[in-house]
């Protein structure tokens, strides 16, 4: 058994070293730049890495420099009082195609024609939407949430139903500044005064797990005119 000489403290019972303090610099702030999502101050990075401020813009600076000499992909920019990583501008088309990958696919006939029914009488709930089109459009409301086109805004008073809008995003892929400049309706929808009466009389049952087919839409709502003519 060892012996314990006098004043010696006890095993795990010393003041325990920072883990921060022993990291070399340069690889530490890459390590937290690569985890920011907005830029980072010099005087936070300094704060994290308990470093002097001078020390920690002067390995900023080297680095960025470092960056620009060897080309990398990408590089660390002073922006917003802070610093963080960007992509270099010269590999932007490699980076336009990976995040666009898949994306660009247009909407099915079915997602066009709720996405148009949703813009002209929203706020709306699912409810509302499967009445006008006639089948059930909880799956298409799905993809339109995924897609970021529709969004949740309140419930309906008189059932509670969620009732869902527009979003900025949806202007922004129409070319729009907001839903006054959405054309008028009547001339792609000339029963839009028969759907409506037929939509106050009272909304349908809808089975929610039931597929929503193209070929199934009601015949002559004339809502899918205007939208197909929009890549989303």
């Amino acid at each position: 058994m060892s012996e314990q000489f006098a004043g010696e403290p006890e095993a795990g019972t010393g003041p325990a070293l920072d883990p921060v303090a022993g990291l070399d610099l340069k690889p530490a702030l890459e390590a937290v730049l690569m985890v920011v999502d907005e830029p980072a101050t010099e005087a936070h990075l300094a704060k994290i890495l308990q470093r002097p401020r001078r020390e920690i813009t002067r390995a900023l600076r080297e680095l960025a420099d470092e960056y620009t000499a060897q080309r990398r992909g990408f590089e660390l920019r002073f922006v917003a009082n802070g610093w963080r990583f960007y992509t270099r501008a010269d590999y932007a088309p490699a980076v336009e195609r990976f995040v666009l990958d898949g994306q660009q696919a247009r909407l099915t006939q079915a997602a066009l024609e709720t996405l148009a029914v949703v813009a002209y009488r929203q706020p709306v709930s699912r409810s509302r939407v499967s009445a006008v089109r006639g089948v059930n459009c909880d799956g298409v409301m799905r993809t339109l949430l995924q897609r970021g086109l529709v969004e949740e805004a309140g419930t309906e008073p008189e059932t509670g139903a969620i009732l869902y809008v527009t979003t900025n995003y949806f202007l922004e892929r129409m070319g729009l500044r907001g839903l006054d400049e959405l054309p008028e309706l009547a001339p792609f929808l000339p029963e839009a005064e028969a759907i409506e009466a037929d939509t106050q009389e009272g909304v349908p049952s809808f089975d929610p797990d039931a597929p929503d087919p193209d070929e199934d839409r009601a015949p002559g709502t004339g809502i899918h005119s205007y939208t197909t003519t929009t890549e989303l």
